[in-house]
């Protein structure tokens, strides 16, 4: 019978036990997706433990978030489809999904880009104005509207990576400067067009708009899902075939992983911080055109910060910085933030989706000790054995 350190014997089946449990954690461990299923099921258990400790009912909750992502709901004791629901999810998705792919792209370069909310309000700022002062082409219009709040996003994005770049500049203080530079410009600019009020700007040409009656038409009540879904889906492939199929996205994660070595292998490290910025910023760009020319019909004065940026973050980290997991994430927020208003009528809290949000955050936060936890264990492992 074999014997542990300490000279005593250890029955095989409890070996067996050991070895398999050591096993599932390696297995475990070593998947980050399975990590990510884990997490969200443990916020939402932690969230329906909360829900039961005030008093309430959790099956308001998962009926609230069953009518979002299938349409089904009760309706005076008759259960009816209406997709409606699935529209106002998707729309939620989208500005979540493209701001964490800015994310989970720079990610991926090394960098942390918390400016993605500020190239979002830029981003939105330039469709904007493009959709006021372009002449009103058909289709043409808001194709110059949508690449106009691309090419500003990028901008944005690239002028932090370029002082990264060039001067050492951490991306992380410059991008949370840049995110209120970009807010009180945005006002600036908006509150000076002709016409403007307290909120909102003069109304849009319709051929400045993204809005889809063949979308729309799908769902009763018309939903605002509009052309920015077909954006998004192009994106998450552009992600992809960047990052995983060409030579600079390559070098961008070859920088990611190790600034050092790969300016030592030949790799244009400061030029890669800066597209990768750039890039980054072009995706939060996107987020703002989707929101300004798919959901309203005139634009927007902010007085504040929608957040899209910053829950951006949440959702590159739950999906891994990877293009498919980030667009999963993506839809899990908007999921959430979908199901607000559902939840308020089955008595639910709606700040529970942002506790479900942060609960999630945390935990995904916490993989990287778990991790040390398991390698100290399997080290202590391999030298007893030794």
């Amino acid at each position: 019978m074999p014997e542990n350190e300490n000279g005593k014997k250890i029955h095989p089946a409890k070996r067996a036990i050991d070895t398999l449990s050591d096993r599932v954690i390696e297995a475990f461990t070593g998947s980050d997706a399975l990590v990510s299923v884990a997490v969200v099921l443990l916020g939402f258990l932690v969230a329906t433990l909360l829900i039961i400790f005030i008093g309430r009912n959790p099956a308001g909750m998962y009926g609230a978030i069953l009518q979002t992502v299938t349409g089904i709901w009760n309706r005076r004791g008759v259960w009816v489809w209406h997709p409606y629901f699935i529209g106002e999810w998707l729309v939620s998705s989208i500005p979540l999904i493209l701001c964490g792919l800015s994310v989970a792209f720079a990610m991926r370069a090394g960098l942390f880009n918390i400016g993605a909310e500020g190239q979002y309000i830029i981003g939105l700022t330039a469709a904007q104005l493009v959709a006021i002062y372009f002449p009103p082409v058909p289709v043409l219009h808001w194709i110059a509207a949508v690449l106009g709040a691309v090419a500003a996003g990028a901008l944005w994005g690239g002028i932090v990576g370029f002082f990264k770049a060039r001067f050492k500049v951490s991306e992380v203080v410059a991008t949370i400067m840049m995110n209120y530079i970009a807010l009180y410009v945005h006002r600036i600019i908006t509150m000076r067009i002709p016409g403007s009020g307290t909120f909102q700007t003069p109304p849009f040409s319709s051929t400045a708009t993204i809005a889809s009656p063949l979308l729309a038409n799908m769902t009763t009540p018309p939903s605002s899902l509009n052309y920015s879904l077909w954006f998004t889906i192009i994106a998450i492939a552009v992600f992809w075939l960047i990052m995983e199929k060409t030579r600079l996205g390559y070098s961008l994660r070859a920088t990611g992983l190790n600034k050092d070595a790969a300016f030592y292998g030949g790799i244009g490290v400061n030029k890669n911080i800066t597209v990768a910025m750039a890039i980054a910023g072009a995706f939060a760009g996107l987020a703002g055109a989707s929101v300004s020319l798919g959901v309203f019909s005139s634009g927007r004065i902010l007085a504040g910060f929608e957040n899209y940026g910053f829950d951006g973050i949440a959702v590159a980290l739950v999906g891994n910085s990877t293009a498919v997991g980030t667009g999963l994430a993506g839809l899990l927020f908007g999921m959430l933030r979908a199901a607000q208003s559902s939840m308020q009528s089955n008595q639910i809290p709606r700040e529970i989706t942002s506790i479900i949000m942060g609960l999630i955050v945390v935990f995904i936060s916490l993989r990287a000790g778990v991790k040390l936890i398991i390698d100290w264990r399997m080290k202590e492992k391999a030298r007893r054995t030794a």
